[in-house]
């Protein structure tokens, strides 16, 4: 069979598997061909193909429910679910997205943009199916990384407390999440690869003993226990953790052997309530360099499948943010051994795995589990300790209660470093940015920031640091603005200090954050058409510098607000309740997100949709407060 010919997962039914192996040499190809061209998540679903083949095999899928979790594995789902002719246009401005998606297709059962969510959502499809008396399968499909997840291990408890739910829970095991998995649980499943298969040798001896002549034809208690006690002695270490916890666990299986797997789910389904099915699978597998560097080719921009090597930008870019931050923070914490870096599992995409290598002892990595990372921080700073979290804006929403819980009334001295802030691209609704500037403005005591260039991060990095209380601050994904940084002696910001970067009398620009120089440029395109801007770097959203800003707004009598985040109680919201509240009534014009979803789509178009081009921006100025044509 052709993957092109390919019109629904079932017409995999029935394939040999010579005729599936073939479909996954096809899968790859295909995968390899589309990501080395526009770029997107590599060594995941490289990884899965001959699981989803396998599994699709046992499955209706007119019916059956699958929950992937994160969903950059689910690229071979994705291939074979109506998606092949169209993949070339993945993670693309109206294409296919990087996730899975409810509204993109009827197979994405549960959209995933984060991980260990897939186990609560497949066993609350089950429950549902359940209580309408209908007969389906439910599946969750989740990477031994999100094991980490305190969501997962909630999940997998009360599932474990339903004995007569069916659910099959897939444990895809590469020894992996982005970077290599921490903690006690990922030590066990490694034992764990390495022993052999476990079978149901306890079903022989359930059906011996309903055999035997009771008395009164009933099996007493003692006899009733029989097979759960043999089965613990056949699992001293394989599967006992989730057999204790009430599944019926399966494994390890070699998760790229097709006809072992396919024999595995099938026996699965039978037998009845929770399931766990453990399959061993290498993250990449198919392409050597991923193979070989599954880190590195986790995700990966556009590069040559020839070499494995990254295609260069045609012009050299400034550092990132995120790498002006982690070479910071190395230094400082060799100047102060009380700052401590912590990672929810991304160390690579916050920088701090150059701390990771430069001083491994101020290093620590928790797993996916931003909430445990939070309240850590937390435990560190009540013993004097100055923890640096480093956690995206989207990924730190996980753990709100603990922000304002355990830190923000605590007052405790815990500094937060907010990557991919704003608007983020290609990996679209999931992953934008652009809601923390407002769930922030609201917990006690933080003070938030935002830089404007590389040179102001590194000044508000020390500021965190000298303040003795929770901050907060926010640093766009991509490039900096080339402003030159240095390597000591970093001078602190005054805590709620703005500043004035141009002077007009006709129209006040308040810019927060990344969208400071679209503001200096938005001033340049006003001022050909003769509108003078006083332009201010807002530096901190609270406090607010209510004491040089007032005057500006009192003065000049027309404002405009610039933020890369939702409008709905964000950076703007504080400047008007500011005005309000000390009955300064002037015209706000509030530029930023507007309450819609980012779509996928590169930076550049997604600003350009939303209107915040320095051009669109001009525009919109002019026609609010009438200004003449630009």
């Amino acid at each position: 069979m052709f993957l092109s010919q390919l019109a629904h997962p079932n017409d995999l039914h029935g394939l040999s598997t010579a005729e599936l192996e073939d479909v996954a040499c096809q899968i790859r190809e295909r995968h390899l061909q589309v990501v080395s061209t526009s770029g997107g998540h590599l060594g995941p679903g490289l990884g899965v193909v001959e699981l989803t083949l396998a599994l699709y095999q046992t499955l209706d899928l007119n019916v059956d429910k699958v929950v992937w979790d994160v969903g950059h594995q689910a690229y071979p789902h994705k291939l074979i679910t109506g998606r092949y002719h169209k993949f070339d246009t993945l993670r693309q401005q109206s294409g296919v997205a990087g996730y899975l998606k409810r509204t993109e297709n009827e197979f994405d059962h549960f959209g995933a943009g984060h991980a260990s969510t897939s186990i609560s959502a497949a066993l609350g499809m089950a429950i549902a199916r359940d209580r309408k008396g209908d007969d389906y399968k439910c599946v969750a499909i989740i990477g031994d990384g999100a094991l980490t997840g305190g969501m997962a291990l909630e999940a997998i408890n009360h599932a474990g407390h339903l004995p007569k739910t069916p659910l099959l829970v897939v444990l895809n095991d590469n020894d992996m999440s982005i970077s290599p998995p921490v903690g006690a649980l990922s030590k066990y499943l490694n034992r764990m690869r390495h022993s052999p298969p476990l079978q149901f040798i306890s079903d022989s001896v359930q059906e011996s003993v309903k055999n035997l002549p009771f008395i009164g034809g009933e099996i007493p208690e003692d006899f009733k226990s029989l097979t759960g006690s043999v089965r613990r002695l056949s699992v001293p270490k394989v599967g006992a953790v989730f057999e204790e916890l009430g599944f019926k666990y399966i494994g390890p299986v070699d998760g790229h052997d097709i006809d072992s797997m396919v024999k595995t789910f099938q026996f699965a389904h039978g037998v009845g309530g929770p399931v766990l099915v453990h399959v061993s699978t290498v993250k990449g597998k198919g392409y050597p360099y991923a193979e070989a560097d599954q880190v590195g080719y986790h995700a990966q921009s556009a590069f040559d499948l020839t070499t494995g090597k990254s295609i260069p930008s045609k012009k050299p870019k400034p550092p990132s943010y995120s790498k002006v931050f982690g070479q910071t923070l190395v230094k400082m914490c060799e100047q102060d051994s009380s700052i401590i870096g912590i990672t929810a599992a991304m160390a690579e995409g916050t920088a701090l795995n150059l701390l990771q290598k430069a001083i491994p002892d101020q290093y620590v990595d928790v797993g996916i589990a931003e909430q445990h990372a939070v309240t850590l921080a937390g435990g560190m700073a009540c013993e004097g300790l100055k923890p640096v979290v480093a956690i995206y804006s989207t990924f730190l929403q996980r753990a709100y209660d603990q922000l304002i819980h355990d830190i923000g009334i605590q007052n405790l001295n815990v500094n937060f470093i907010l990557d991919r802030a704003g608007i983020v691209g290609a990996d679209g609704p999931t992953h934008q940015g652009q809601y923390d500037i407002s769930y922030l403005r609201c917990v006690p005591n933080f003070v938030l920031m935002a830089p404007k260039d590389e040179s102001e991060l590194q000044r508000m990095m020390a500021t965190c640091l000298n303040h003795n209380g929770p901050s907060a601050l926010r640093i766009p994904r991509g490039p900096g603005e080339g402003v030159a940084t240095i390597d000591e002696g970093w001078e602190s910001i005054e805590i709620g200090q703005s500043e004035t970067l141009t002077t007009g009398k006709d129209l006040l620009i308040i810019a927060y954050g990344s969208m400071v120089y679209p503001a200096i440029k938005t001033g340049e395109l006003l001022s050909r058409a003769g509108v003078e801007c006083t332009i201010v770097n807002a530096r901190f959203v609270r406090p607010f510098d209510e004491k040089n800003i007032h005057p500006l707004a009192k003065r000049i009598g027309k404002v405009v607000t610039m933020e890369e985040g939702t409008l709905l109680g964000g950076f703007g919201s504080a400047v008007i309740e500011s005005f309000n509240d000390n009955n300064i009534l002037v015209p706000v014009l509030r530029i930023g997100i507007p309450d819609r979803l980012v779509d996928h789509a590169s930076p550049d178009q997604s600003k350009h949709t939303l209107g915040l081009t320095p051009e669109q921006m001009a525009d919109n100025i002019q026609d609010r407060f009438k200004f003449k044509s630009i």
